[in-house]
């Protein structure tokens, strides 16, 4: 299953490509101070019903040079024949694109980084057809980001940081740190401050660092419910309750905060789910699919495991 942590460790770089440089840098790659970053589909498949995907594919056009792919793959644990995939990916999109093509690996163990480094070979008989080297960026090599200063002058690598480490004893002093880098945000750009508050508890889910995330923001005067997407939802949902009741209130923030979820995860929502979102009033129900947009690979997923769900699609396998 997919999890908000394998979401996170990719996703970040779409939406905040300004991550790129300092990750670069850290793996000794050179990267234009001034680039585009578009993001490109990630499917890469061409016969069903094998289904490839990578996780993030983005097209990087630097101010001092050619363009390039960039595929950046999330990779939480070993995976026998996985490196076969990622030869596959590359041999696949530069055919398709016709331009150069990196492979960032993206890891929260040691071990998993050190094998993702590879080389991994294809070929016999003393000759090699084709080879692949992985840039992987893991707990090895991402900083250790525990000054506020530092993490206010470059919070998406911050937030990074905190993901890779998530499993060790560092993960708590670096969210100490973001939390006081995003306070002081707050005054002069509550948006990015919001995003990467609900971003942090998205992704670090039921850890124990997104425990630990939880309680550091419930000890601070943050944004309206002191700490979580679930409250923050519900208490504006109250606000509107004074005037339509109370238990429509509730819904709408449900709704919302099972919408804001797979916003900051990136997951599409047609239009029936959507209302099927917002027109539910079995606060029960709307529990059960808040706890599951943290983890589901499409919105349809959302409703897999609802008693009454005619109509609803399978969950893929």
């Amino acid at each position: 299953m997919v999890t908000s942590a394998h979401e996170g460790m990719h996703r970040i770089f779409q939406e905040r490509p300004e991550i790129l440089g300092p990750v670069f840098g850290l793996l000794g790659v050179p990267f234009a101070v001034k680039a585009t970053v578009d993001a490109v589909t990630t499917d890469v498949t061409e016969t069903r019903p094998l289904e490839r995907r990578v996780d993030t594919v983005l097209r990087i056009g630097p101010s001092d040079g050619e363009d390039f792919l960039l595929a950046i793959e999330s990779q939480s644990r070993k995976v026998a024949g996985k490196e076969w995939s990622w030869a596959y990916y590359v041999a696949y999109l530069q055919a398709k694109y016709e331009l150069p093509v990196l492979l960032l690996v993206v890891c929260q163990d040691a071990a998993t980084a050190k094998w993702a480094t590879g080389p991994f070979d294809c070929g016999t008989r003393g000759w090699t057809a084709l080879r692949v080297y992985p840039l992987v960026a893991g707990p090895d090599n991402l900083p250790v980001i525990t000054d506020v200063r530092s993490v206010a002058k470059n919070l998406p690598l911050a937030v990074l940081s905190a993901l890779a480490h998530a499993r060790s004893p560092d993960c708590d002093a670096i969210l100490e740190a973001i939390s006081s880098a995003l306070q002081e945000l707050r005054e002069t750009d509550p948006d990015t401050a919001e995003y990467f508050f609900d971003f942090l508890e998205v992704t670090l889910g039921k850890t124990p660092a997104g425990k630990k995330w939880k309680d550091i923001m419930s000890f601070v005067s943050y944004f309206p419910g002191r700490g979580t997407v679930r409250e923050t939802a519900y208490l504006e949902g109250e606000a509107k309750g004074e005037a339509m009741g109370k238990a429509k209130g509730r819904a709408e923030g449900e709704a919302k905060g099972i919408l804001l979820v797979l916003e900051v995860r990136g997951i599409p929502v047609p239009a029936d789910v959507r209302e099927r979102i917002t027109t539910c009033t079995d606060l029960d129900r709307m529990g059960a699919w808040l706890e599951r947009s943290r983890t589901v690979e499409r919105a349809e997923d959302l409703f897999a495991e609802d008693p009454e769900a005619p109509g609803t699609a399978p969950e893929r396998a």
